[in-house]
């Protein structure tokens, strides 16, 4: 079956970034995807110290930490989605740090400037990135979240196949008052689930 990672990045447990998580997630399972839902903050990793050892030995070996439980999660799922409240106009830090991270899945050639591909890509993966926003405006809202969560993702290989910006929200729980942004939120997930099967 066809597996589904959703990854949350907002510090606060059981909040808004949490349940609209599990409105994607559930819309994945209706589309008929096996799906597991990582909460960042329970994971215990350091940001990317540019050690380099990844481009000797295919793999992160500079932090033995808690990203060495999740990076086998993302190899096995093809679906992905990662969802981030906006904090000063930009993903949470720790949804930061989980990008640079995946850094270990690029290759790069000796020549320069350096050539580079994903191991990621080919394979058919796609993606849904959302984001939280507390002020309503469209160009405040948001700021850089979705764009900073985008252009990574799509380099390691992996088709976008949705976005959901919510604006407006910010107060624990104030998401479940928002219907239309959580049928949204099934509906991408579902249409996620389709994809990665073809139909």
């Amino acid at each position: 079956m066809i597996k589904v990672l959703g990854i949350g990045s907002s510090p606060r447990k059981g909040g808004n970034t949490q349940i609209l998580l599990r409105h994607l997630l559930k819309g994945a399972e209706n589309g008929g995807a096996a799906t597991e839902e990582i909460q960042l903050i329970d994971y215990l990793y350091k940001p990317c110290i540019g050690c380099e050892r990844c481009r000797k030995e295919n793999r992160c070996k500079g932090l033995q930490d808690g990203m060495q439980l999740i990076y086998p999660k993302v190899i096995e799922s093809k679906g992905l989605i990662l969802i981030s409240p906006t904090h000063n106009y930009n993903v949470t830090a720790w949804m930061k740090a989980f990008i640079d991270r995946l850094y270990c899945f690029y290759r790069y050639t000796d020549d320069r400037p350096r050539g580079w591909s994903s191991v990621l890509a080919g394979q058919e993966r796609k993606a849904l990135i959302a984001a939280i926003g507390e002020q309503a405006d469209p160009e405040e809202g948001t700021g850089l979240t979705l764009d900073a969560m985008r252009r990574p993702i799509d380099a390691l290989g992996y088709e976008i196949v949705g976005e959901l910006p919510v604006l407006g929200v910010f107060d624990k729980g104030l998401i479940k008052e928002k219907q239309q942004a959580l049928q949204n939120a099934e509906a991408l997930g579902a249409k996620l689930a389709r994809e990665l099967q073809g139909v």
